[in-house]
């Protein structure tokens, strides 16, 4: 995949992505792991999982992490303008003609009706990656996955500090159980 094709398609996908960072997500691991097939999808897994970690949108922290693997440092700065680039434009152009969109009975309608599609995408983002993630690591990733959301759900805590909470979690199961394998070798 040329700097050009990648630019070209994480600008798209920026471009024809609404609601926010989680429903351009299928898109790209769509767009990556099916269309191009230039990743797997283990590995979009590791990069939207450090993508959501990392601070800010995620959106654009995946597009950063897809260039830096695909195209490198160079690839990274493509990836972060090619996903800016498409709201900075469509905000800019609402900035100027704010009054007659937020008037507008057709934008309002039209904005009402992705609500519903928005929310299937998000679903189907999440019900995809949870079954890839299973398929891995089985009992241990549900209690975790369903852990998460209980707390996420339940309480107040801070969804940054749920986050750091199971990966921790993850680094000290999955390194003492790389221990007690690599200790079981002859």
């Amino acid at each position: 995949m040329s700097y050009w094709s990648f630019f070209l398609t994480i600008f798209k996908v920026s471009a024809i992505t609404f609601g926010g960072g989680y429903t351009i997500v299928p898109v790209l691991k769509d767009e990556f792991c099916n269309k191009h097939q230039c990743i797997t999808e283990d590995e979009m897994l590791d990069i939207i999982a450090l993508g959501q970690a990392a601070p800010g949108p995620i959106a654009i922290s995946v597009a950063l992490l897809l260039g830096h693997k695909l195209k490198g440092r160079g690839g990274a700065l493509l990836g972060v303008l090619a996903g800016i680039l498409p709201p900075m434009i469509t905000i800019s152009v609402i900035y100027f003609f704010y009054d007659a969109f937020a008037t507008n009975y057709w934008v309002r309608a039209a904005l009402r009706g992705m609500s519903g599609a928005i929310a299937a995408v998000m679903l189907l983002a999440v019900f995809s990656m949870a079954r890839q993630v299973l398929k891995k690591h089985k009992i241990f990733t549900l209690f975790l996955l369903v852990g998460s959301f209980v707390l996420a759900w339940f309480t107040t805590i801070n969804t940054a500090y749920l986050i750091l909470m199971f990966a921790l979690i993850g680094i000290l199961v999955f390194s003492l159980k790389d221990r007690q394998e690599d200790g079981s070798k002859p």
